[in-house]
């Protein structure tokens, strides 16, 4: 007995000390779980609780659908699928709601990155068009230098053929008149006179309504979160619809981008649901919560999958049976150069393109693809983003884009 004792004592005294660590850990793990901002799906909402404007906080929409027999009705709209919208559209987690940054304070510190990220091209042009003796091989390599920033050959050929006529007109020149008659002809090309204004003002019965389209990958929900905090920092009243109904967590992700700014979302909890009828029920509760404007996210169509983008079509035709859509945003990536322009060009055939979003134009980006894409579809670029950064969106300015280049 003497021989297990020794033995008997240490596991005992283990077995006393793990009887009063459990209590201890069982209310650990019930704080983990019931973290702050968590909500029970029983517990009553709180409207406006960490953030979120709810749906609930404002008249609830009308949950009807369109009679059959109305004589307005469509083969699209028949079809749709009833979609019930959570009273707390912006899911269950609380988040802090955000101040976004005015766009002045955004479009400076773009203009910083953009001088870091593209100042490539317009030193390269510089120096070569500041040499003593401007001779073919010269000519050359700022053709070169253009076709490798993605302007296109059309426009480096336009700028080269402008170029070469002012040169042999000045005669001898100085560093400064280079850098004038070079940043004359590039904002020519970029084009200021180009409407770059976005429709978002609120009709008189109606919201402005916003449909955002492009290819997985491209950064399209974030950019539609992004301008919902550009349009929050302008005062007005904007509610999300989550129609990309295909991509895991889309909707859970744009509703936190809603969260942050105080912007409720209308979706869908079902997955795989009729993205025209989330499009339909947004625009309906945008227009009965008389919100001044409706962005509406579209899955990332593919551009050669044809049953994917006439369901594009189909869901902007659906939108118009309740209110037109002014803008139609094509977010492109700008590192992708020319399978950014065939993108364009097959959305352009199946939706109304009414501006472009280049997103990613710092790192690889090259500055051309700007002029390049407004060439092809003439269409402008409305705006641009320039980071990962919330408030890395803003308004494009072709004035500013040169300057930024050649600076």
């Amino acid at each position: 007995m003497n021989d297990i004792l020794p033995i008997l004592l240490p596991i005992l005294a283990a077995l006393v000390v793990l009887g009063a660590l459990i209590p201890v850990l069982m209310k650990t793990r019930k704080n983990i779980t019931n973290y702050p901002g968590k909500r029970d799906a029983n517990d009553p909402v709180v409207p406006g609780a960490g953030g979120g404007t709810l749906l609930e906080d404002r008249p609830a929409p009308v949950r009807e659908r369109v009679s059959p027999d109305d004589a307005n009705v469509t083969a699209d709209v028949e079809g749709l699928e009833t979609v019930e919208v959570p009273d707390d559209v912006a899911g269950l987690e609380t988040v802090p709601v955000e101040t976004p940054l005015p766009v002045a304070g955004r479009l400076i510190r773009l203009r910083e990155r953009l001088v870091k990220s593209n100042n490539i091209l317009g030193k390269g042009l510089l120096a070569l068009l500041s040499a003593d003796k401007i001779d073919e091989n010269v000519w050359d390599e700022v053709e070169e230098t253009l076709l490798l920033a993605d302007l296109g050959t059309e426009p480096t050929l336009q700028l080269v053929d402008a170029l070469r006529e002012r040169v042999k007109v000045l005669g001898t020149r100085s560093p400064e008149q280079v850098k004038a008659l070079l940043r004359e002809e590039l904002v020519k090309l970029v084009d200021p006179t180009m409407d770059r204004s976005l429709r978002v003002e609120r009709h008189a019965d109606k919201p402005a309504v916003v449909l955002v389209v492009g290819v997985n990958g491209v950064g399209k929900t974030t950019t539609v979160g992004k301008l919902a905090r550009v349009l929050v920092a302008e005062d007005k009243d904007v509610l999300l619809g989550a129609a990309d109904t295909f991509r895991a967590a889309a909707a859970e992700q744009l509703a936190t981008w809603g969260q942050r700014v105080g912007v409720p979302t209308v979706k869908s909890d079902v997955d795989g649901a009729d993205p025209a009828s989330v499009a339909y029920e947004a625009v309906k509760a945008g227009i009965d919560q008389e919100v001044d404007v409706v962005m509406i996210d579209t899955a990332g169509r593919l551009q050669n999958k044809t049953g994917l983008m006439d369901e594009l079509g189909k869901v902007k035709r659906v939108i118009e049976k309740l209110a037109e859509v002014d803008e139609v945003l094509l977010v492109l990536d700008a590192t992708t150069g020319q399978n950014g322009l065939n993108q364009a060009r097959v959305f352009a055939e199946v939706v109304n393109i009414t501006g472009i979003v280049l997103t990613k134009l710092d790192g690889t980006a090259k500055g051309g693809i700007v002029v390049a894409i407004q060439k092809s579809l003439g269409v402008p670029v409305k705006l641009i983003g320039l980071g990962e950064g919330a408030d890395d969106l803003a308004p494009f300015d072709a004035e500013n884009f040169v300057d930024a280049i050649l600076n």
